[in-house]
């Protein structure tokens, strides 16, 4: 509830001194409807708080919330609603809500809109940056419901970035493909639509700009323009239509812009028509304009084709729709038709069959021009191309226009006129208007005796030119590859004499060619301001006429009037004038001179792909002494990766090298320039093909993403290392490319490191004999089967004298293939009989793939149980024998015990001991025959008893039985 503050207040008249407003949004999603006083503190009177609608409740386009009643309703004439929706398409200032943040590459803080990198209101668009610093448009809306934004862009230069992506609240990026991040890039003067889905809740709008020049110069910025909004809270009100516009209907969810010559002023419903004798309005005005005298830009000059008697003659035409007048003071007329005169001879390629028209000539045939097309001689082919020196009237391939985003008037103007000897600039209608001139090439045809070449120059254009200011003016030479990307070739400022201008295409692509001036701070005399085309070249152009007859070389076959190519892998026999093979593993040199000399024989460890590449077959066989190491490439894979650095550019920019290796296997690595290649879809980029280089090794220049702000690395200046592979071997030079053993110092002495050498065909102006490169492979068990590869530590962009670069690449894969000199066997221990037998590898493990370790074996065997039972045997023998001979003393010794009893029994009887002879056995006798057998009986118990009951009785004795051979048995008692 709402309270008075202060003191009492008088009471409020109705629907005059409040309005209504909405309550936030409590957890149910309900709110109510309350009303505020105009006058702070002016409580009482007010109506009391009533349920509100719903929080997702919005009105259509044409309609706002009416709130007393809560309905929707029509917006009067006059006046346009979007319903939920919010649209900024003025931009004479930056409006509320929307912040321009740049961000210093020095440290990667912002540093505030007080900068000249900044997004620029211009009216009726806004401009980016066109330097390397990161610059943000930010807007901020909380949105109700799902919704969407729209805008309309122009970008027509790749090497400004143009990116485009949602954060919410807690500043974490939405979901996007890179489509919707990237945006597409447009051509010169094309406005292009971008609409991207929003969530319901707070959703951050960034637009992001930032150059990639790398020493180039940025000229073209992005421009943006009616940014539309859809998802955000009912509207409430109707926004009246601004001038220069009128919605003619209730319920209008657009204004529309008035009529030529017409106006209108703040929320119009109808415009008001000027007073067309004095005044004019262009298109969507607030105002009328006095009409200025005519002057000598407001008409221009063209030359009439030619007629049926070949004559032509300039005439002058005022620009439409005409503004001047003719008939004031000051004002000029219409300069008089010029007389009637010859005209100029056909081009080079063309002939004149007694008509008005020039004709290109039949496909096969020549003509300079001036003379019927004839056929090409015997052994020689025709020259195809554009030879464009005569200008009586624009050919069908090019078009001219005139192009400048706030002027309107300037899209009906002619941007250059045809003159007879050369072509020029139009007059154009204001500063700053872009007069373009446009050729386009849908490809190139080398001739039939050049094969195709990576490197190779595909064709070349070239103009003669001059431009003539007394003003600041420029020229700038632009080409559209794949209509991708609009790049700038070279531009030329101010006065430049008669001169020539050659640019080399080394990619086959449709191509579009573009002139554009554009005058500054022009003078009165629009003649003085003027660039001037004598000449247009193209060579090799796929549907260009022919302007004369080329020798067949090697790799052509003539053929009456025409070169028929010989098949892959062959050359001319200069004997025979016949197509002859290159032997087996050779392939066919460019640009060598015809004869055997043409094949060259592939490297040491290489094969050839159709006699026209050589490569490595992934296999190295080496032998030392009596050992043989043979090693499989293929587990490192078809393309390995390198990226160094980083290094600065001097703005600060980080970038590094990326380098992409193929080794083996015939396939190519590739590198490609995404800085074009993220503002086309997939399908187009499958049908036209990436801009890219393929070939064994090649290098570009990575921008990251953290280092500028963007949400993707960026790839730029694609360069080719190495397109002919040279050979493989264990050695440190081969064909003049050597290696530095110092700088990759070897750490086994088992396996020897293999060298990959490559050559490239393409010299620069530091390196003559061209680029090469030594990627060297080593054996490493630590790394993984695709291994990492390394550039010298002293040389830590790969090369140290720009020239010969060198890579390590160490990898398991690097190994050479196991036999059965790198594993040995091992014996358990025998058990039951058996004994098992491993093989494990020899340590370190210096080997991949080949031969397996055999599976474990089993044999028989003695093992010790066979003993342990061997020896419980004997010691069970011996134990037995021992006992037995235990036993047998035993009882011998109580034989003798027993004799010896006697004796002292018989001796204690008679009182004296027995002489000594008396038990011995006298010589002569036997022992045994003297022997008396002693039986000792053990008493019973009954004896035990008797015993004692004798002893009680004084008989002390036991009965012992005496045997004797030769006496009774005697028994003692």
């Amino acid at each position: 509830m709402l309270k008075a503050a202060g003191k009492m207040t008088q009471p409020l008249s109705p629907a005059t001194d409040y309005y209504f407003e909405y309550t936030e949004c409590d957890s149910t999603g309900s709110r109510w409807r309350v009303a505020i006083p105009q006058i702070p503190g002016a409580c009482t009177g007010l109506p009391a708080p009533v349920q509100g609608t719903e929080c997702t409740f919005s009105c259509k386009a044409g309609e706002f919330l009416e709130m007393s009643a809560q309905e929707c309703t029509q917006c009067a004439a006059g006046s346009y609603s979007l319903g939920s929706g919010i649209r900024f398409d003025q931009w004479d200032y930056m409006p509320i809500g929307f912040s321009s943040l740049a961000t210093s590459l020095e440290n990667s803080l912002p540093v505030g809109e007080n900068t000249i990198s900044s997004w620029v209101p211009q009216g009726n668009y806004l401009e980016s940056n066109r330097d390397e610093c990161t610059v943000s448009l930010i807007y901020a809306v909380h949105l109700k419901k799902q919704g969407s934004v729209s805008f309309e862009y122009q970008y027509p230069d790749s090497n400004l970035l143009f990116e485009f992506f949602i954060q919410n609240d807690q500043c974490q990026e939405m979901d996007q493909s890179d489509d919707k991040k990237w945006l597409k890039l447009t051509k010169h003067g094309e406005w292009a639509t971008h609409t991207v889905n929003l969530k319901s809740g707070t959703n951050i709008l960034y637009w992001r700009t930032g150059g990639v020049t790398m020493g180039k110069k940025v000229v073209n910025p992005a421009l943006l323009k009616n940014i539309h909004i859809e998802g955000v809270a009912y509207t409430s009100e109707c926004f009246p239509c601004k001038p220069g516009s009128f919605s003619r209907v209730p319920g209008s969810s657009s204004c529309e812009p008035c009529p030529r010559d017409t106006y209108s002023g703040h929320g119009a419903s109808s415009c008001t028509p000027c007073n067309t004798s004095t005044q004019y309005a262009a298109e969507g005005s607030s105002s009328c304009k006095d009409r200025p005298p005519c002057s000598m830009k407001d008409y221009f000059q063209i030359h009439t084709a030619c007629d049926q008697e070949r004559k032509t003659q300039v005439i002058y035409k005022w620009v439409e729709p005409k503004i001047c007048l003719e008939n004031v003071t000051g004002a000029v007329t219409l300069p008089p038709s010029g007389e009637r005169e010859p005209c100029p001879p056909c081009n080079p390629g063309f002939y004149n069959n007694d008509t008005a028209t020039c004709s290109q000539c039949p496909p096969g045939t020549f003509s300079d021009g001036m003379k019927p097309c004839q056929q090409c001689p015997a052994g020689s082919e025709p020259t195809l191309g554009y030879e464009y020196k005569w200008w009586n009237v624009l050919p069908s391939n090019m078009k001219t226009s005139c192009f400048n985003v706030g002027n309107s008037k300037c899209d009906s103007m002619n941007g250059w006129e045809v003159a007879g000897n050369h072509i020029q600039t139009g007059a154009g209608s204001s500063d700053n208007d872009y007069l373009i001139l446009n050729l386009h090439v849908p490809g190139f045809k080398l001739p039939t005796s050049v094969s195709s070449h990576s490197g190779e120059e595909f064709g070349r254009i070239t103009f003669e030119f001059e431009t003539s200011c007394t003003a600041d003016c420029e020229l700038y030479f632009m080409m559209d590859v794949n209509r991708k990307s609009t790049k700038i070739v070279e531009s030329w400022e101010k006065n430049k004499t008669r001169q020539t201008y050659t640019h080399i295409m080394t990619k086959n692509a449709s191509v579009s060619y573009t002139w554009a001036f554009q005058r500054t701070n022009q003078a009165s005399d629009v003649s003085r301001n003027v660039a001037r085309i004598y000449s247009i070249t193209v060579s090799n152009a796929v549907d260009g006429a022919s302007s004369g007859c080329r020798v067949c070389a090697l790799g052509a076959q003539p053929s009456s009037s025409a070169c028929v190519p010989c098949p892959p892998g062959h050359y001319i026999d200069a004997s025979t004038s016949q197509c002859t093979e290159c032997p087996p593993n050779t392939y066919l040199m460019p640009h060598a001179a015809p004869g055997p000399d043409a094949c060259k024989s592939c490297g040491p460890s290489s094969k050839s792909d159709k006699h026209s590449l050589c490569y490595s077959d992934c296999h190295f066989t080496y032998t030392e002494g009596n050992a043989t190491l043979t090693f499989d490439f293929s587990s490192l894979g078809p393309v390995g990766s390198l990226m160094n650095g980083p290094s600065f550019t001097s703005k600060g920019t980080k970038y590094f090298h990326h380098f992409n290796i193929s080794i083996c296997g015939g396939k190519l690595a590739v590198c490609t320039d995404n800085v074009t290649d993220l503002s086309i879809t997939d399908s187009q980029r499958e049908k036209e093909g990436p801009n890219a280089i393929t070939t064994f090794i090649c290098q570009s220049t990575i921008i990251p993403a953290s280092g500028r702000g963007f949400h993707t690395a960026l790839s730029s200046q694609s360069i080719n290392l190495a397109d002919t592979f040279v050979g493989a071997t264990v050695d440190d030079n081969l064909e003049g490319i050597s290696v530095t053993p110092d700088l990759f110092p070897k750490t086994s002495k088992k396996v020897p490191d293999v060298n990959f050498y490559y050559r490239s065909l393409d010299t620069t102006s530091s390196c003559e004999l061209g680029r090469s490169v030594v990627v060297r492979l080593r054996c490493n068990p630590d790394k993984s089967t695709t291994g990492e590869l390394s550039v010298p530590s002293q040389c830590p962009a790969g090369t140290c004298d720009g020239c010969t670069f060198q890579f390590l690449w160490e990898s398991s894969g690097a190994c050479p293939t196991c036999t059965e000199r790198d594993y040995h066997q091992i014996e358990g221990v025998c058990k039951g009989g058996n004994q098992d037998l491993l093989y494990v590898w020899n340590e370190p493990k210096l080997c991949m793939g080949g031969v397996t370790l055999p599976a474990k074996k089993t044999q028989a065997c003695e093992g010790i149980e066979f003993w342990i039972q061997l020896g419980a045997g004997l010691g069970a023998f011996t134990a037995v024998l021992l006992v037995f001979l235990t036993c047998y003393f035993w009882k011998k010794n109580k034989r003798l015990e027993y004799k010896y009893s006697r004796l002292v029994m018989s001796a204690n009887k008679e009182c004296e001991m027995p002489v000594a002879d008396s038990c011995a056995v006298m010589e002569g006798e036997n022992e045994a025959d003297m022997e008396d057998e002693v039986v000792y009986t053990k008493p019973s118990l009954f004896g035990k008893l008797k015993a004692i009951a004798s002893k009680r009785n004084g008989d002390n004795y036991e009965n012992v039985q005496l045997n004797s051979a030769h006496s009774k048995t005697l028994v003692w008692s």
